[in-house]
């Protein structure tokens, strides 16, 4: 069997959205050395993304849109059209040095996932994951969409049959946009009730295709794990897949800033676990995650998870110093980070009850159909 490819880049590790955006944190980096860190990243298994053109962006985006984020990059500026059609230049979607290069890189990367999946194996793209961007405009500090240029390059180049996870806090509403209504792929999204952008509710099924759960505050590891033996793993052997996409999100997680969830990173790692193998081929991808340490443990050890390989009870020095060279400046998590955030990879798992509206919930799902039943 070929051995799990790796996709990331070097300009992940110094651009920022700015000083106070939300993904002012380095992520991609601190995954790519904890990995080297801990001896799991051999040359060999590692890719550097390429960057995108425009002529496979537009697969999905329009031309106006790609022309206006490589004259933004260019200009450092926007127009008031930028602003009004694109929302390009907002408080969420702002104008930074790399604002078209960095999400094409990431764009890149899962476009090269779906030519190399063609007659099958493991990739991981950590930078991918923007499941927000639209067709003709930023949204959700995601400028491009590149699930859909991933689950569009599978298609091109032969793989019809694609079930798509979502573990992220947030809907992927983009990606629902890309494939409402695709009798060949299976969308699930387990994503925090009422966060933005307070799309995904259960009864919308995106056209008979779409299977979403929006789960309460306070979501734990036990929820967690009735939602994977319940609806996701026999949704997805039920369908059939020839690909697997699994968005493996770090912002459900605790300690995230920017939702309400209470899981350990070992939920996260277990609904993998059990993805691995249904298809003969998959392709995960990051997601939100804006708590440096909480993206960095998460998603070094699904790298170990995708090579079967176990994260250390204690990190040897050189893993242990990536995690204490973070920063998480203007937020109290970064203030007095709790030691275990430096010394191990594993959390402490969160379980507790399973309330009875994600039991009903769970339950409501698990009756519908698959598309084309």
């Amino acid at each position: 069997m070929q051995r799990p490819i790796f996709i990331g880049h070097e300009i992940f590790r110094h651009s920022t959205y700015g000083r106070w955006h939300p993904l002012r944190v380095p992520r991609v980096s601190t995954v790519m050395d904890l990995a080297r860190a801990l001896g799991w990243l051999p040359s060999e298994q590692f890719i550097t993304s390429p960057r995108a053109k425009p002529a496979a962006l537009i697969n999905w985006h329009t031309p106006a849109y790609i022309s206006a984020l490589q004259r933004v990059q260019q200009q450092q500026d926007v127009t008031e059209q930028d602003r009004k059609r694109h929302d390009i230049g907002s408080v969420t979607n702002p104008v930074f040095p790399e604002i078209f290069s960095r999400p094409a890189t990431a764009a890149g990367g899962s476009i090269l996932a779906g030519e190399l999946l063609k007659d099958g194996g493991v990739i991981y793209n950590p930078p991918g994951g923007t499941h927000h961007g639209m067709p003709d405009r930023a949204n959700g500090f995601c400028y491009l969409n590149d699930p859909v240029l991933a689950m569009l390059s599978l298609r091109h180049h032969g793989v019809q049959r694609i079930a798509y996870v979502d573990i992220d806090a947030h809907h992927p509403d983009g990606v629902e946009e890309g494939f409402r209504g695709d009798p060949d792929c299976l969308m699930i999204s387990v994503h925090e009730a009422r966060l933005w952008p307070r799309t995904g509710p259960i009864d919308n099924d995106a056209g008979g295709n779409a299977f979403n759960l929006p789960v309460p505050r306070g979501f734990n590891d036990s929820e967690m794990a009735l939602v994977r033996d319940a609806l996701i793993l026999p949704k997805v052997a039920a369908f059939q897949p020839e690909a697997i996409v699994l968005l493996c999100g770090a912002d459900g997680l605790e300690e995230d800033p920017l939702s309400h969830m209470a899981l350990s990173n070992n939920a996260q790692l277990d609904v993998l676990r059990g993805l691995m193998g249904m298809a003969p081929r998959l392709l995960v991808l990051g997601g939100g995650g804006y708590n440096p340490w909480s993206v960095g443990r998460l998603w070094a050890q699904v790298w170990g998870v995708l090579n079967d390989l176990d994260a250390p009870e204690v990190l040897p020095d050189a893993a242990e110093n990536v995690l204490r060279a973070l920063r998480f400046d203007g937020n109290r998590r970064g203030k007095n980070p709790p030691e275990h955030w430096f010394t191990t990879l594993k959390d402490t798992p969160r379980e507790g009850d399973v309330r009875d509206e994600v039991r009903e919930a769970v339950g409501i799902l698990s009756q519908r159909l698959l598309p084309g039943a």
